[in-house]
């Protein structure tokens, strides 16, 4: 195995035998560190990074929302739903108005349900 391939191999791994509370907290892991990366990219005025960065988040953010399971999560899917639709909204917001700010606000917002998640994992 190649140096490089260890890292690849080692995500694999750690995908493949996560419990799905793990699996969500790798997701939220996921929006964080893109929209960090978004941020740092439109504070250096690169642009086009900036946006692959909010793409990556905006995917998983779609694939949160899509999986969710409003018939066993009632209330709590409906609010998740409501959230990802807000974070949607401000990164699309922050990609108009060039506005690192908006994306710290998913960030910090990201961070907070992540930590619950985490909990609920052990």
């Amino acid at each position: 195995m190649s140096t490089y391939a260890a890292p690849s191999a080692y995500r694999d791994s750690a995908v493949l035998t996560a419990s799905p509370t793990e699996l969500v907290v790798m997701l939220y892991d996921g929006i964080g560190r893109f929209l960090r990366q978004a941020v740092a990219a439109l504070e250096a005025d690169d642009l086009a990074t900036a946006s692959a960065r909010m793409q990556r988040a905006e995917a998983i953010i779609t694939e949160l929302s899509v999986t969710l399971d409003h018939e066993q999560g009632g209330q709590i899917a409906g609010r998740l739903a409501e959230i990802y639709g807000f974070w949607r909204r401000h990164i699309d917001a922050a990609r108009v108005e060039r506005d690192p700010q908006k994306l710290l606000q998913v960030v910090r917002q990201a961070a907070e349900i992540r930590g619950a998640f985490a909990a609920i994992g052990g």
